[in-house]
């Protein structure tokens, strides 16, 4: 019996011996991966700290230029966001970095989420595109009154992907930023005045000259019509009926009121159609004819 006891005491001093040396052995892996990793970690916080400084202080000197070059507001908050989530990820791989992790599956993920994203979005990439260069170059403001597209009306919003404007039928028309930013753009309100065309026929053998200054005349008495540079009269074409006079009175061209954002296209308008009736009873009053289809009948006599 004591023989026994011996034994298991000897089999229990040997396991406690070994689970003591395993956990000395344990305590110098910790210690030895401790020596080796918290430089790393060490290094890794200080860099991230500093990261995060540079990054805020990046930020803010990139939104002042911005302010400073007038940049629209959708526009700085959008490359604000962009700038500070590109150089957020930047500092996270530089942290990974430093740690000693093998950064190169993430960059390949990275890669791989940024040409599905960019298949899946392809078409609003292009939109995306024309957004930012619109927002950039300023081909037209909010508030502008522009054709484009065979649109026309007064410039509503400027989006990143879209453009809005609302025409005389009052209307939203959205158009997208890339064949907007690629295409022809008629801005009418881009200068300090606007001269209108209108085309007015008169009738043949009709004293021209008479004509031409009833309807300068007619013109200076419509609201809106600016008197610097006075209104002017051409003749655009000569045909078969008379000469085809063409009016060019001129509107002055307003900032953009918010409270009030339809004031260019109403001036627009009541000079377009205002100039046409103000011509026309100048010519009825002072007889200037304009051209009439006449239907001639010719009665056949039987015999």
């Amino acid at each position: 019996m004591n023989i026994f006891f011996l034994q298991a005491g000897t089999e229990l001093e040997k396991s406690t011996v070994s689970e003591v040396v395993d956990a000395i052995r344990g305590i110098d892996r910790l210690e030895e991966m401790g020596i080796e990793f918290l430089p790393k970690i060490i290094s890794a916080i200080f860099i991230g700290v500093i990261g995060l400084w540079l990054i805020k202080w990046l930020t803010n000197i990139f939104m002042s230029i911005m302010k400073r070059r007038k940049i629209e507001a959708s526009l700085q908050s959008f490359l604000s966001s962009l700038t500070k989530i590109s150089l957020y990820v930047l500092l996270a791989l530089t942290v990974i970095s430093v740690l000693g992790i093998n950064i190169t599956g993430f960059a390949a993920l990275l890669a791989g989420a940024g040409l599905a994203i960019g298949s899946a979005l392809n078409g609003s990439l292009g939109n995306f595109a024309g957004g930012v260069m619109i927002l950039l170059l300023k081909p037209f403001r909010v508030g502008d009154l522009i054709e484009a597209q065979g649109q026309f009306g007064i410039v509503k919003e400027i989006g990143i992907v879209y453009t809005s404007i609302l025409t005389s039928q009052n209307k939203t028309i959205r158009l997208p930023n890339g064949a907007l930013s690629t295409g022809v753009v008629n801005n009418f309100t881009d200068q300090e005045n606007l001269r209108i065309d209108i085309k007015v026929p008169v009738a043949d053998y009709t004293d021209v000259d008479k004509a031409i200054q009833v309807a300068i005349e007619a013109m200076k008495t419509v609201p809106c019509v600016i008197s610097d540079p006075e209104p002017g009269v051409r003749i655009a074409e000569l045909t078969g009926d008379g000469p085809l006079l063409v009016l060019w009175p001129r509107i002055k061209v307003k900032p953009y009121d918010p409270a009030n954002p339809r004031q260019m296209e109403a001036d627009y308008y009541t000079v377009y159609f205002g100039v046409r009736k103000a011509v026309y009873d100048a010519f009825l009053k002072n007889g200037i004819a304009t051209p009439s289809s006449t239907l001639e009948v010719t009665m056949m006599g039987t015999k």
